[in-house]
């Protein structure tokens, strides 16, 4: 793999700064914002006057912990505009996240919010290697979902060349990528794994196409899928951080040269850990629920938004900001059974690491007579299609799943191309238990 570590010199200054120019910046920064939302916004007045705090009460960083939280079921309360901080005529972009309960979240941009956006996203590039100069091969959905878009503004601000492909048609995202020789792709993970299987299914080496990095986000991703990704495409794999409600990706970046987490860019989101049972912060090193408070966003400020993200902050590393650990799951995808935590990516380590099997999968919850019981659905790698192989390998899977996750699952190993694909977000979880 190219060594793709950034100039020093063409960091933004604040990225290196001191902690104490960090701190001060984001003060005056969260001074602001709180007012912003407290004079601007009908429900964070109540809920601010509710629970007997003004924004004059902020004095120091910690006094944030004494302001409620902002919840997703806000927005959906206040749909469609009720909670943009600016009048309509000012929002000159709106997204949306799709809507499970008949609403989506919706979200607003000012002018000034898309150009911090592009900034924003200009910087994580940067920090993932990409050049100006350099051709980005953009997959991410483009539309109301804030990644290709987003995305988007970042290449075009760093003075990259986009190629606004989007989601799907994954065998002309193979012949486009062989035929515009692009340095970088951003593209889910799971959908990653797609476009390799297609490099195989036209006969090309991944590893002799001209990627030298995949910006990976949108859903959570283990280090053995980097390693996966590494190693079929010889590129750097960096993960890159971000949620509709905060502002899109671009929130937070892996640096290329460490890969130990991701750098939020605090000058713009003050990220806080809490427990995601009592809402009391833990201490930075800590794992818990995410919670972000935007710093300079006009259109739809954002007060100690949870997240439902697990993670814990560390030190920074390549730059002075802090980073989050790579996200380990969500609150509200943590499953239950027989009283063991189970997430996602606890399953994707354990498939990643036995033979024989390819990195697709979905897990399916359902009743066996009165207890909940798991069931992973996986698919054999063309070379371990037989039978025996089969059998092998979901011995290992159950047993290894059993012993590092302490809970029993039945496996079925299907055929190469057996688990569905999804042209974004992978679909890991279906839940089959008899509704209570």
């Amino acid at each position: 793999m190219k060594d793709l570590t950034p100039n020093k010199a063409t960091l933004d200054p604040i990225e290196i700064a001191s902690r104490d120019e960090i701190q001060a910046l984001q003060l005056d920064r969260l001074k602001w914002s709180l007012n912003h939302a407290y004079n601007n916004v009908p429900m964070y007045k109540k809920r601010f006057d509710d629970a007997g705090v003004h924004p004059d009460d902020l004095k120091s960083l910690s006094d944030l912990s004494k302001f409620p939280f902002t919840y997703k079921a806000d927005l959906r309360d206040n749909y469609p505009f009720g909670l943009f901080a600016v009048p309509r005529e000012q929002i000159v972009r709106v997204h949306a996240s799709s809507g499970t309960t008949g609403k989506p979240t919706v979200v607003g941009y000012t002018a000034t919010d898309l150009s911090n956006w592009a900034d924003l996203g200009a910087r994580s590039l940067r920090a993932a290697g990409v050049k100006p100069g350099n051709i980005v091969h953009n997959a991410y959905g483009y539309g109301l979902f804030t990644g290709g878009l987003g995305a988007h503004l970042g290449i075009e601000r760093l003075g990259a060349t986009v190629i606004p492909v989007s989601g799907g048609q994954t065998q002309r995202q193979v012949t486009l990528i062989n035929d515009f020789k692009p340095n970088a792709i951003m593209v889910t993970p799971s959908y990653m794994l797609n476009i390799l299987d297609e490099f195989h299914k036209q006969g090309f080496d991944p590893r002799d196409c001209s990627l030298d990095v995949g910006i990976f986000g949108a859903e959570p991703w283990t280090n053995a899928m980097r390693e996966n990704v590494e190693k079929a495409f010889d590129m750097h794999a960096v993960d890159i951080y971000g949620l509709s409600e905060i502002m899109g990706p671009g929130v937070a970046n892996e640096c290329v040269e460490t890969k130990d987490g991701l750098h939020i860019w605090e000058d713009h989101f003050y990220p806080e850990v809490i427990n995601p049972e009592t809402g009391e912060l833990v201490a930075d090193g800590e794992t818990g629920e995410l919670v972000f408070t935007t710093l300079t966003k006009e259109g739809l400020p954002m007060i100690r938004y949870r997240t439902r993200d697990l993670t814990r902050l560390l030190p920074g590393t390549a730059r002075s900001m802090r980073r989050m650990e790579k996200i380990t799951g969500r609150s509200d995808d943590m499953m239950i059974l027989r009283g063991v935590n189970v997430f996602p990516t606890q399953i994707e380590e354990q498939l990643m690491a036995t033979g024989g099997l390819a990195p697709h999968f979905q897990i399916e919850l359902f009743r066996s007579g009165h207890m909940d019981s798991m069931r992973v659905h996986v698919e054999a790698t063309p070379s371990a299609a037989n039978e025996a192989s089969k059998s092998a390998a979901a011995r290992m899977l159950a047993k290894r799943i059993k012993d590092v996750v302490g809970v029993s699952a039945e496996i079925n190993v299907r055929d190469p191309g057996g688990i569905p694909r999804s042209e974004g977000k992978a679909v890991r979880l279906i839940d089959n238990r008899p509704k209570e």
